[in-house]
This record gives C-alpha cells, structure tokens and sequence, in this order.
C-alpha cells in the first residue's frame, strides 16, 4: 500500500526502490517477533520438562551440546546418568549399558514423580544424541490437556498391540501418563520384562490404559523423527520401506514430504549435526521470506493411512 502511494504521488522510482526493499525488511522483522512473542508465551503456558539419558562419558563429547543448545529452551531440564556430578547430573543409583536403558528410564520417571511433578506441565524423554525444537513440541501439546492420559512421539507398530512410541525419537507423557506410569510399578502391574526402554514404556502405557496421541501436523506429515533429516528428505523412486521405516504405524512418505515444517526432534545427531541444526532452526532466515505453512489449517491428507 506505502509503495502504490508513492507512485501515484509520482516519486522517483529510486526513492521507490529504496522504500519496497525497506518495508520488505520491516515486515519480515514485525514477523520475526511476533514469532518470539508467541513461543514466549507458550513457554509459560505448557511447561515442559525435559530428561535427558546420557552417561559420565558422553557429558563432553554428547550432552554439553544439547545445554548449549535446545536443553536452555526447556523450562527444567534434567540429565540422567548412572552417577551424579556436578555437569550436573543426577544419580539414578543404575548401571551402564544397553541393558540398563528401561531401568534408568524407570528410575528417571520415579525421581521426576517424586520432586518435579507440580514443576512442569509434560515430561519429556529425550536421548543425549537427540535435537528437539522445544517451541514446536509446545505448540503441539497446547492443544491437549496434561490431565488425560497421553503420549506422544513417533509411533511404531509391532511388539505392542497399541503400538509404542521410539525412544530415539523421544516421547513426552502428559501429567497424568506419568502419574500412571509410576503407580504401574507401585501396584505391581508394570514391571521390568525387558530391556528395550521404548517397548517396555509402551506395554506400561497400554496396560495403564495410556492413549498414543498423534503427532503429525495437519498435512499429516511427521513431526518426531527416529533418524537424521538425510534419511528422510532425499526423493526416492517407489522401493520396498528401507530398514529403518519397518516399524512405521503410519504409511511413511520419503522425500520433501516426510517432515513437517514445525518438527520436533530428530536422532542421531552428533555434536557438529547439533549446532548445526541449531542455526539453520535459529538463525538462517532468507530475506523477504513469507511463512507458507498455517498449522491452523485442516486437511484431509492426515488420515491413518
């Protein structure tokens, strides 16, 4: 409107220029923060506590990238290890080793329970190799209510008749998921039979009649992913489902339309991939850019195929 005013009024084309490329930069700004304001805001009114499974020697190779990084987004965050230290960690009174992962996940669970229930508002789950846009997980959870119980994540098929949710992926469990999850083991319905963490948490889940919420954003497009961006985003001629999307509960789709454009966590990531990601979530802005995706928007592409 400023620049067709200009025109009319017959100002030369130069001070024309000047004036669109700087309301360009204006408006591209006036997005910028309302953005900050928004996640600000939800930041207060879903509470997230994030955990992260880590061990004495991944705290310098692993886990200082994630505090320098998405771990300062959370409102607690909380590194579980075998011992504590003054990183600082807390000591889970656990083993090491592959084996021991559904024990610290039990005991990471019984501590948050036990002192940081009123804290937060969802518990979330996340490994030391793993990066998590907290605003988009917030914008996601403020549309359901921490009372039920709920969890959500990437959704995997076999081995548990409702499905399970990845551990790599993380998961994050509603207020009332967590409460059920440890009077589970309290009252001897849940126990330690095995030593895979994800499925172990999910026969807890359904046992404790704790629903797997969806995830996918209104395209129907995933939002927590297993692995890197690199083995989801590359197009591909049709092929059987490579090995890593077998457990898939939902029909995956490989290329640009895998990954929502609000996701949430992606695994496997090592030091360099999280500073990384961090940037290009951050800082990397192309200018004049107009937001394409409305989150608001309904669709008939998410479906449980």
């Amino acid at each position: 409107m400023g620049v067709e005013i200009l025109k009319q009024n017959k100002v030369h084309p130069f001070i024309i220029k000047k004036c669109s490329t700087w309301l360009i930069k204006l408006n591209s700004n006036i997005l910028i923060v309302k953005n900050r304001r928004a996640a600000l805001d939800l930041s207060q009114k879903v509470r997230v506590l994030c955990w992260v499974m880590t061990q004495p020697q991944h705290l310098k190779s692993r886990t200082q990238h994630i505090r320098a990084t998405w771990g300062k987004r959370c409102n607690i965050v909380l590194y579980m290890s075998s011992e504590a230290s003054d990183f600082p960690t807390v000591g889970l009174n656990v083993l090491e080793g592959r084996s021991q992962l559904y024990w610290k996940t039990i005991r990471a669970f019984q501590h948050i329970h036990m002192h940081h229930l009123d804290d937060a508002d969802w518990f979330l789950k996340a490994d030391d190799d793993t990066f998590v846009v907290l605003e988009n997980l917030r914008y996601g959870l403020s549309k359901h209510n921490t009372e039920e119980p709920l969890y959500f994540g990437r959704r995997f098929t076999p081995f548990v008749a409702q499905g399970y949710m990845s551990g790599g992926a993380g998961y994050v469990l509603s207020k009332e998921a967590l409460r059920r999850f440890v009077k589970g083991f309290a009252d001897g319905l849940c126990t330690h039979n095995t030593e895979i963490e994800d499925i172990g948490l999910g026969k807890c889940m359904e046992t404790m009649k704790v629903q797997l919420g969806d995830s996918r954003d209104v395209l129907g497009r995933q939002t927590f992913h297993p692995y890197p961006p690199n083995n989801y985003l590359p197009r591909q001629l049709p092929r059987p489902r490579p090995w890593y999307l077998l457990y898939e509960h939902y029909h995956p789709v490989e290329g640009p339309g895998c990954c929502s454009d609000l996701a949430i966590s992606f695994h496997y990531i090592d030091a360099v991939q999280m500073h990384t990601l961090e940037y290009y979530t951050y800082r990397l802005r192309p200018f004049g850019y107009k937001y394409r995706f409305n989150p608001g928007e309904r669709s008939e592409n998410r479906n449980n195929n």
